[in-house]
């Protein structure tokens, strides 16, 4: 689907071109998302640059992400994508600037893309460009970063108290989680941290590849300097990244402490109550014995006997462990 974005007064107007349009002249904005064969090549024909495939945007080498060519510049970043949802991920996403009109290569729906786009069709500057756009696309998308950010801090501290304040999650001192759902969700907590400092450290490098551009493509000193206000939010959030991963990284190791006390308890439960059935049972194989000799053998009060021995050598066992503080 090819998407353009004209200048209408005061807003940004989307227009969707189909299969035999042109690409309107005053479009400042093109949205590729899962281009055709025909879409693609009709962009290169109308900007004269080469779109990139979704095979080259997925290269990790940064020559392959961030370059110019034919005095365009393209760069792609790795976005995060449906982080509201159990299966998050992230996407790599093309932005190519060809004089003053801005091209955007995906393959996905990222929500900066949804959220810009509304913002710009209430409102727009006059003087709207495809520096603009790709400006409000790339703070949208660090906004968004530090919004999911904020969601995995808030639900890390809850997972936090359930871990290691259990006594206040009901009346019962029982957690509301069992100890296999908290390693899941800390799991999950993880893995979307991990997922958004991939796409601050793909952001990051766009950024400083922009601010070393800015100079040949005289862009104003106000736009340097929101280049460099950004930078330096993505420099926090990777350090905020960084700490949440450490306190994840600390539950995980916490949570799974824990389960090993309570298995050795249960073990040590095992052991001590083997240990307190070994006299009662060497007693039982006494009597079990079948030698006439056996002096108790004939004796009117030898199964009682028997009997009150065996309970006397179970229950000498526990005071001794109680005395002793294993128990």
């Amino acid at each position: 689907m090819l998407a353009a974005y004209v200048p209408n007064g005061s807003s940004l107007e989307r227009r969707d071109i189909v299969s035999g349009e042109e690409v309107p002249d005053h479009a400042v904005w093109l949205d590729l998302v899962n281009p055709g064969p025909g879409e693609d090549k009709l962009v290169e024909r109308v900007l004269g640059i080469a779109v990139p495939t979704r095979e080259e945007m997925q290269e990790i080498e940064v020559s392959s992400r961030l370059y110019v060519e034919h005095h365009a510049r393209y760069m792609t970043a790795t976005l995060m994508c449906n982080s509201d949802t159990a299966v998050p991920k992230t996407t790599p996403v093309t932005f190519i600037l060809s004089g003053h009109r801005l091209v955007t290569v995906r393959y996905d729906d990222p929500k900066p893309f949804t959220l810009v786009g509304h913002k710009l069709a209430r409102s727009c500057p006059a003087n709207l460009t495809g520096e603009t756009v790709l400006l409000d696309l790339l703070d949208a998308v660090i906004d968004r970063s530090a919004d999911i950010l904020e969601r995995v801090g808030m639900d890390a501290d809850r997972l936090s108290h359930q871990v290691y304040e259990p006594e206040n999650n009901g009346a019962d001192g029982k957690t509301s989680l069992s100890y296999k759902d908290m390693l899941k969700a800390n799991g999950s907590h993880g893995d979307l941290n991990s997922k958004v400092r991939e796409s601050l450290v793909s952001i990051g490098r766009l950024l400083l590849f922009l601010a070393n551009e800015a100079e040949g493509m005289r862009w104003p000193k106000d736009v340097r300097l929101q280049l460099q206000s950004m930078q330096r939010d993505v420099l926090s959030l990777a350090d905020h990244s960084t700490y949440l991963n450490s306190k994840i990284q600390f539950m995980q190791d916490g949570v799974i402490g824990i389960v090993n006390i309570e298995q050795n308890n249960i073990i040590k439960i095992f052991s001590i109550a083997a240990v307190a059935m070994m006299p009662p049972t060497l007693i039982a194989s006494i009597y079990g014995m079948n030698f006439k000799s056996i002096p108790e053998l004939e004796w009117l009060y030898g199964y009682p006997y028997a009997v009150a021995l065996m309970i006397f050598s179970a229950i000498l066992p526990f005071i001794i462990f109680k005395w002793k503080g294993w128990l």
